[in-house]
């Protein structure tokens, strides 16, 4: 038999129907599997501590030997609803910015929005805790992720939905995430996991969001139309185009070097 795969698993709320088939339906306890925010799964991967990781799609430009598993991703269309600015002053008034940095991919969205299509290129940037409270009692903004972001109350101030704001500005979708696999992993056996997980999981979106309202303190019903509306779990080629965008962009801004292609797993 064949020793199990270490996977790390983003433990937020839009990853979990990629994770469902291998966490409660068909293929449980096929992984062993690490729960991990982005940053740390990205971690994992690059130390070869983990075979495979749902990585914030800017750390495949920084971790090489790499390959992405195709056709899965975690996408927005437009509004995402979980990756937020939140601001006490107008964009052209704000000096300092806090950022959670459990996903690097969003930070770097947000220095790409400033620099580029804000025209705010003098921002300080400062890394605190995840706690919207206290990171915006410290700086003028902060960025929010994740449950953060959808608990989040923010009456009073200027909030941005970072997908929507990519929108926007560039027509094309934004992906945050996808599956990548650290070289000399042989998959053969084990990519149709990954696909056949992420159907059943969009299979039981309902399920799902019965579970974890309780957990977030969201009723099902909004968690439902989050996962339903807001996210997108597919790489098409509207996705592909936006990702290698993104990647243009934040080699423009210099947080990259000059980035090089996707490759596929091949079947």
């Amino acid at each position: 038999m064949e020793s199990k795969l270490t996977v790390s698993f983003i433990e937020f709320l839009n990853a979990i129907p990629l994770g469902w088939g291998f966490l409660y339906g068909t293929d449980k306890d096929k992984f062993k599997v690490l729960f991990d925010v982005p940053s740390e799964c990205a971690r994992h991967l690059a130390r070869s501590e983990a075979d495979v990781g749902l990585i914030p799609v800017i750390e495949y430009q920084r971790i090489p030997g790499l390959q992405v598993i195709p056709d899965i991703s975690i996408s927005s269309r437009r509004k995402v609803r979980s990756v937020l600015f939140a601001s006490r002053k107008p964009i052209d008034r704000i000096e300092t910015v806090a950022l959670d940095c459990s996903s690097r991919t969003s930070v770097v969205l947000l220095k790409i929005l400033m620099a580029e299509f804000y025209g705010q290129k003098s921002i300080l940037y400062a890394e605190r805790r995840p706690e919207p409270s206290s990171m915006l009692n410290e700086c003028d903004a902060a960025l929010l992720i994740g449950h953060n972001a959808i608990k989040a109350s923010l009456n009073g101030l200027w909030v941005y939905d970072l997908a929507e704001e990519w929108h926007r500005f560039t027509g094309l979708p934004f992906v945050f995430a996808f599956w990548a696999v650290r070289e000399g992993v042989d998959m053969s056996a084990w990519k149709d996991i990954f696909v056949r997980s992420r159907d059943e999981g969009l299979k039981s979106l309902l399920e799902i969001s019965k579970m974890y309202a309780s957990e977030l303190s969201l009723s099902p019903e909004e968690i439902h139309s989050y996962l339903y509306h807001n996210l997108h779990y597919s790489m098409n080629e509207n996705n592909l185009a936006g990702l290698n965008h993104f990647y243009e962009l934040a080699y423009k801004i210099g947080v990259i070097e000059k980035p090089h292609p996707l490759q596929f797993l091949q079947d």
